[in-house]
């Protein structure tokens, strides 16, 4: 049987298949659906140190082939968080992993810190990549400099595995990267939406409340594909790739690029059960090809030399 466990730092997961956070809650609302004690990880959504109202409404909008949000973080805060959601969440059967966000170096560490204590939470995705916020979020992601102090900050006071979500709007995500593994980061994921809009040509004006959002769904995965193709030539550190992941040939597509594992979003919102789906068709791809372990496939675009390849640096 194909061994589909894999590990990202210090976390262990049964396979590489993860929910992405603001797609499924707290995990709890996919318990109809599907036994998410069965998937690799959750990734909660994105939790601040205060609680967050969120953006003006409309905030979502349908898009061909994906879909624009300006939600903006909203959440009751981490006390609320360890008080009420965590006693509900704790004993699922899989990993849990806390999306935290801030708006200061300081609201960053805080937040970890309080997290840190849970005991069945293994790891903390930290959010330096939304771009729906005006303050904190994306404008500590979009600098190798910036990045590196909030990241480092974080890192000397949490001591479980430290995943980092990066921006593909930036110039250069491979230096992004580095800088994350610099700073102490012991794995990054990417990429987070992509800085998008929409327009009412009827009312003349645009269709979500901040005027701008983040791009997810089909559409940004070629995108996204190619940045975790990037990255992994760049770091040694696991990289979780996500960014418009449909089925499980999308999901395999990733790992050959040289992510360790994924993480479904959009698409959870049209199938609940497309992240277990995932998982099982994974596996039936390896046994029909009589691979013995999903490690056989990570990166395995490596046998290939692209050293006399240049890629256009994106403006």
């Amino acid at each position: 049987m194909a061994d589909l466990s894999v590990k990202i730092g210090g976390l262990e997961l049964k396979n590489p298949v993860m929910t992405a956070s603001g797609t499924c809650g707290y995990g709890l609302e996919l318990q109809d659906f599907m036994d998410i004690s069965q998937l690799g990880g959750i990734i909660v959504k994105g939790t601040t140190l205060h609680p967050r109202g969120g953006n003006p409404y409309p905030r979502m909008a349908e898009t061909p082939m994906g879909m624009l949000n300006t939600v903006g973080l909203q959440n009751k805060g981490v006390d609320y968080f360890v008080r009420h959601i965590y006693p509900e969440i704790e004993d699922i059967g899989t990993n849990i992993i806390v999306n935290v966000a801030g708006f200061s170096i300081e609201e960053y560490v805080r937040v970890a810190e309080i997290i840190g204590t849970l005991d069945k939470i293994p790891a903390i995705e930290l959010n330096i990549s939304c771009p729906n916020v005006k303050l904190g979020g994306m404008e500590f992601g979009k600098t190798a400099k910036g990045a590196y102090e909030v990241i480092r900050a974080v890192r000397e006071a949490y001591k479980k595995t430290l995943i980092v979500k990066l921006s593909p709007n930036v110039t250069d995500i491979t230096e992004i990267a580095r800088a994350a593994e610099d700073a102490g980061a012991d794995s990054v994921s990417l990429i987070n939406t992509l800085l998008g809009m929409a327009v009412d040509i009827e009312k003349r004006r645009p269709v979500l409340s901040t005027v701008t959002g983040g791009l997810s769904g089909p559409a940004v995965k070629p995108v996204a594909l190619r940045m975790v193709w990037q990255v992994a030539q760049a770091v040694r550190i696991p990289i979780i790739g996500l960014g418009g992941i449909a089925d499980w040939r999308d999901a395999v597509e990733f790992l050959m690029a040289g992510a360790s594992a994924v993480q479904i979003g959009t698409a959870t919102f049209i199938k609940p059960t497309t992240s277990i789906n995932i998982v099982t068709n994974i596996h039936r791809f390896l046994e029909d090809k009589g691979i013995s372990s999903v490690y056989d496939i990570i990166g395995c675009l490596y046998a290939v030399s692209y050293t006399h390849l240049t890629l256009p640096t994106i403006a």
